[in-house]
């Protein structure tokens, strides 16, 4: 092949003629397979490493899951309460062996109000169900935060050595009264007067309760040392959408007196350590697990978290798994820690109501957009609810309050939009006087504005205020729990998405269900970039500007099929919004250009204003500066080419 190369040039300038290019097919075969080849090499060595780190990334977090497991996880204590057992318990547990010789005839203990149906276990003192009467999940099952998916375990050291795990040792109940509450204590007994104790004091109709841990007469017992404490929980799934409320799944902390912070709802595995913790939260979409310490912050504590619903498959039974570790400190060889629990819905009013700031785990959005949905939405949304019983249509009425208060805003867009389209002939007259100086071109058509009265930010202004109500209206939806299980229409849960039709396959991210809400949305906000996009065709285009024609085709596609994959599995309330706001839009954009706006009247007004004598403003004034600068730059630029050329 080589050869034959030489030989073709060689004959061409026999003739005195240029060296034709010889198309070679065997070198050219040769060529795209070697690229292929090594292309595929690359490839097959970019996925080994990621296989790689993928496989190191799996083994730290099992390694990780194993350590917290062995911290969780203690063996079965099994000792017959006989002599002998009693014996073999003194040797394993030592003074700790006179719980046994403790009679009760009490089991596991129940209790039960309006909102809650605890039951606590014997062995471990601790949660064995924890059930909420007035929810249900997504199939009309009882609602259960704990039901043998929990673990809380002190860790004892004894003077003799011998290290005590609560969890798997029987506790003794005593139920009392104390008012219209009742308490429940909870202990495991070291000796006559000598024990630890877990004790629950619930109210007649609350989720909060007291939860107080206490030791007595034990500083002879245990070793005056820091006593490790270690909570999790795998939440359970109780909404339609595993992989939707699973976004809402976290754990939450206060720390050093009201940082607030969380672990990464997206994901596999994350952890963190933070100082004087006054309560966790172990969140779920509309459910949280508090453990609220206030007066005693708790020194150093480890958070971790498992993401257990990966697949994002719906028929999976849990979302996250959730780990604490910290430690309780002793007071003069005894413990003493008054705490409090909630175990209940994520209803902000609610948590507001018990003065913790326990309310910060609902996320309405941070700085103005929290403050928005805080003070504007959230009580216009109550007050309406209160004399309507239908959520959509409390939906509905808020969408149409919120459009017409904002309407102001869009007839100042659609009036600047009128005023630029009349200006229009003048400004491509402009164009084309100064295509070649784009300097005094763009000088002369903001004077030409500035005397017309026209701002170019007066269109831009209103739609950007339009973004903290955006925002903070989709945080809000999907963080109230009115919403949850409130049907409308055919929609039978606004908290989750609605189906008319089950695909009979998956398409990535839309998912095998249509949402009908969301594709209402989609075909509005097409007509309403499509009414916009007429208005924008008008506008001039100048030098160093975005098309805007350009960029509202793209947006009038691109957006409304953005918006029916993203918010096709979302919450059918907030695509309800989004169905009314746009539906409200098209409707006030049209009576504004048929009603309100007059081009002929604009176009006086602007006539007017030219005759009148114009104060240019600061930013007008500091603009026309730059722009006789770069002017100035350019004429100074010009000579010293003409200049270099001439020598």
């Amino acid at each position: 092949m080589a050869k034959q190369h030489k030989k073709t040039p060689a004959k061409n300038n026999s003739k005195g003629e240029a060296p034709k290019k010889v198309f070679n097919l065997r070198f050219f075969i040769t060529y795209i397979l070697l690229f292929i080849s090594t292309y595929m090499m690359m490839k097959s060595c970019e996925k080994q490493k990621l296989l790689e780190a993928k496989q190191k990334k799996e083994q730290k977090i099992k390694d990780s899951l194993a350590q917290l497991k062995e911290k969780s996880v203690t063996k079965e204590l099994t000792i017959s309460k006989d002599s002998a057992g009693i014996a073999k318990a003194s040797e394993l547990i030592g003074n700790f062996s006179y719980n046994l010789k403790v009679q009760d005839q009490q089991s596991d203990v129940v209790f039960e109000n309006d909102l809650i149906k605890a039951v606590i276990a014997k062995k471990g003192g601790y949660f064995k169900s924890f059930e909420l009467k007035k929810y249900k999940t997504f199939d009309s099952l009882p609602l259960f935060l704990v039901k043998d998916n929990a673990h809380f375990n002190l860790k004892l050291k004894t003077k003799d050595g011998k290290d005590i795990n609560t969890e798997i040792l029987e506790f003794h109940p005593a139920v009392s009264k104390e008012g219209k509450n009742t308490k429940i204590s909870m202990k495991l007994y070291a000796g006559p007067d000598k024990y630890l104790e877990y004790e629950y004091v619930f109210k007649s109709n609350d989720y909060m309760f007291d939860f107080n841990i206490r030791t007595k007469n034990l500083e002879d017992v245990i070793q005056n040392t820091d006593v490790p404490l270690h909570w999790e929980l795998k939440a359970y799934r109780h909404e339609k959408s595993i992989s939707y409320e699973n976004r809402f799944v976290t754990q939450k902390f206060e720390y050093e007196d009201g940082k607030v912070d969380y672990l990464s709802e997206m994901s596999d595995e994350d952890s963190d350590e933070a100082k004087d913790v006054n309560w966790i939260d172990y969140k779920q979409h509309f459910f949280s697990t508090f453990l609220i310490s206030n007066k005693k912050p708790f020194e150093t504590v480890k958070f971790k978290q498992e993401n257990l619903a990966k697949s994002g498959n719906d028929t999976l039974r849990y979302t996250k798994h959730f780990y604490t570790d910290t430690a309780l400190k002793p007071d003069a060889g005894n413990l003493s820690y008054q705490m409090k629990m909630f175990y209940g819905p994520n209803d902000y009013k609610l948590l507001e109501s018990y003065n913790m700031g326990i309310e910060e785990v609902i996320p309405l959005g941070w700085g103005i957009f929290g403050w928005v949905n805080k003070w504007l939405f959230m009580p216009l949304f109550v007050f309406l609810s209160s004399f309507i019983s239908n959520y959509g249509i409390v939906i509905i009425l808020m969408t149409i309050i919120i459009r017409l208060a904002t309407s102001p805003l869009t007839y100042k867009t659609y009036l600047s939009q009128a005023k630029t389209k009349i200006l229009k002939p003048e400004i491509d007259e402009l164009n084309k006087k100064y295509k070649d100086n784009p300097a005094k071109r763009q000088k002369e058509i903001m004077a030409l504005q500035s005397k017309a009265g026209v701002s170019p930010l007066s269109g831009c202004i209103p739609s950007l205020l339009f973004i903290p109500i955006f925002y903070a209206l989709f945080r809000f939806f999907p963080a109230a729990i009115w919403l949850r299980q409130k049907g409308f229409l055919w929609a039978d849960d606004l908290s989750a998405y609605e189906s008319v039709y089950h695909l009979p396959f998956h398409l990535p991210m839309y998912g095998n269900h249509v949402s009908l809400f969301a594709l209402l949305a989609s075909i509005v906000m097409f007509i309403q970039l499509r009414l916009t996009g007429t208005n924008q065709s008008s506008m001039p285009t100048q030098e160093g500007m975005p098309d805007m024609q350009k960029m509202m085709k793209w947006m009038m596609y691109l957006s409304p099929v953005m918006l029916l994959f993203f918010f096709n599995s979302y919450a059918s309330g907030l695509s309800l919004y989004y169905f009314v706001s746009y539906s409200m839009t098209v409707i006030i954009m049209i009576v504004i250009k048929k009603y309100v706006i007059n081009d002929e009247k604009i176009k006086a007004v602007i006539e007017e204003n030219k005759k009148k004598p114009k104060k240019q403003g600061r930013f007008a004034k500091k603009m026309a500066e730059l722009m006789e600068k770069a002017e100035e730059q350019k004429r100074l630029q010009e000579e010293m080419k003409r200049k270099q050329k001439r020598k």
